[in-house]
């Protein structure tokens, strides 16, 4: 017999182990990669954070009638019959309380905290968070300072500006207004009903008139308070006005992060604070031209957004505006015309606004597509348009989740969500939460990534898989998607997937397409 050479026989040898292995590989099968490209919806979506909000009112309420509207007073609470739902107004996610000093410090450092928590409480069993202002006075006598403080100072006569009721470089003002923004800071910062706080400081209805006139000392002190006192709520402030020579001035030498088209800023580093910013006169094309000489919409916002160093604001704090007059006001006194509304959606939207007071006023029958279409894009819109994901894993193995979204609005989303993936059957449900940062989803593209564990005992099975945008804590889906084929229990189907201990995974090939 003749003998086999000994070099071939270690290469035979070597060829059984290498095919004994590559039979063992074909049992343990590749996972093939399910692409799911889901549909579009057109759906106008009422999601946390963004869209109109309800003025003194909550949903389900009554509107203001004609062209008026309430502020700074206590919520008169109407009779709720369990509706929801609001005639002639979008449905909302935001109530905007306002209120005046003198109704929540009745008496020196005395609080009347129980109308602020009666609004929390109400808004969040009508679907809403609360949006809040403590305005130190208003325009007309019965809208003055408390009549404690009132008392103490008497009358002040010679005042800096025609809309300030009180002399806001007194220490006095600093002491006990600024007192109660502390109080309220140290009571309610964080409070998950409160949508945001608007910083107020002077000047009637707490818009700002005359800031400009501040001396550093007052305006940085006023503002620190608010500052200091509010670290996880969301701030927003009012920079913005046409009697403000200086849009500038409000925001200098603060934390507050500021950037101006000469390179300059207001500084950087952890210390600084992204401030939102608001209007209140969204629609002025032509309220005070005869009176002031300017309108709002062509000679204040398009200039002092950029001059105040808030142009970038939007990426990283809320953006809210407010009508100016009503609806009705602009149908039936101002006269505006289709077009001229859509001109006003459209610069809103240039200036990425999230939230928009509309005083609870009565959107005109005719107007409501426009407004409809506006919705769709006012702060943020995620449409997920392609989720791909191994169609099995192995108890203990590794989910690699490829995903493209994008969000068709003109705004990220402000508050700390968690995108999570979900698989579940009858015996097990499991869900991952990834590592994505909604808040940095600007308008346009978004490719997310990521790799999910399965328990390691993880029952073989075949799983339905899903994904949602969820509350952080409860987990419980808090984002609804403009795509198709949310369930009810607001989790979006991908597909089914399978877990079989027999599963590998190619590590060399962890790119997905």
């Amino acid at each position: 017999m003749k003998k086999v050479p000994l070099n071939l026989f270690f290469k035979i040898i070597l060829y059984v182990v290498v095919l004994s292995y590559t039979f063992e590989l074909t049992a343990q099968q590749l996972p093939k990669i399910i692409k799911i490209y889901p549909k579009e919806s057109q759906e106008l979506l009422m999601n946390p954070g963004i869209g109109f909000t309800t003025f003194q009112r909550f949903n389900g309420d009554t509107l203001n009638h004609g062209m008026g509207w309430t502020e700074g007073f206590p919520i008169v609470y109407q009779d709720f019959d369990g509706d929801v739902t609001n005639k002639n107004y979008p449905q909302t996610t935001i109530a905007y309380f306002r209120i005046y000093w003198r109704f929540l410090e009745t008496a020196p450092f005395e609080y009347n905290w129980e109308m602020i928590d009666r609004a929390l409480r109400t808004a969040a069993q009508r679907g809403q968070t609360l949006m809040l202002r403590i305005a130190p006075y208003g325009g007309e006598e019965n809208e003055d300072v408390p009549l404690w403080y009132r008392k103490m100072l008497g009358n002040e006569e010679n005042l800096m500006h025609e809309k300030w009721r009180t002399d806001p470089e007194n220490p006095a003002y600093l002491k006990h207004f600024g007192g109660m923004i502390a109080e309220l800071g140290r009571r309610y910062d964080g409070h998950p009903d409160l949508e945001a706080v608007d910083v107020s400081i002077i000047g009637f209805w707490g818009e700002g008139s005359g800031g400009h006139l501040l001396s550093d000392h007052t305006r940085l002190a006023l503002i620190n308070v608010y500052l200091d006192n509010f670290k996880k709520t969301h701030l927003i402030f009012q920079p913005l006005n046409g009697d403000a020579p200086c849009p500038d001035k409000l925001v200098k030498g603060t934390d507050i992060a500021a950037y101006w088209p000469d390179g300059s800023n207001n500084g950087t580093g952890p210390q600084m604070r992204h401030l939102g910013w608001r209007i209140d006169c969204l629609g002025d094309m032509s309220f005070f031209i005869e009176k002031w000489n300017f309108s709002h919409m062509l000679d204040v916002y398009p200039q002092d957004i950029i001059k105040s160093g808030m142009s970038e604001a939007w990426k990283k704090a809320p953006i809210a505006m407010e009508i100016c007059g009503t609806f009705f006001n602009w149908k039936n006194k101002q006269k505006y015309d289709k077009e001229t509304v859509e001109y006003i959606f459209d610069q809103a939207l240039k200036w990425h606004i999230s939230t928009f007071n509309a005083k609870s006023s009565p959107v005109p029958r005719e107007w409501e597509p426009l407004v409809n279409e506006w919705l769709k894009k006012m702060g943020y819109r995620f449409v997920l348009r392609k989720f791909a994901y191994p169609e099995a894993v192995a108890p203990h193995g590794q989910i690699h989740i490829s995903m493209w979204w994008e969000n068709k609005g003109v705004a990220p989303a402000y508050k700390k969500y968690t995108l999570a993936v979900r698989i579940k059957n009858d015996i097990r449900s499991e869900i991952f939460a990834t590592g994505a940062d909604v808040r940095t989803w600007l308008p346009g593209d978004i490719i997310y990534e990521d790799k999910l564990y399965l328990p390691h005992d993880m029952p073989e099975g075949e799983y339905e898989l899903a994904v949602a945008i969820v509350d952080p804590v409860s987990y419980k889906p808090k984002i609804k998607l403009a795509i198709k084929g949310m369930e009810n229990d607001g989790w979006y189907t991908m597909g089914k997937i399978k877990c079989n201990k027999n599963v590998m995974w190619k590590r060399s090939e962890n790119k997905f397409p």
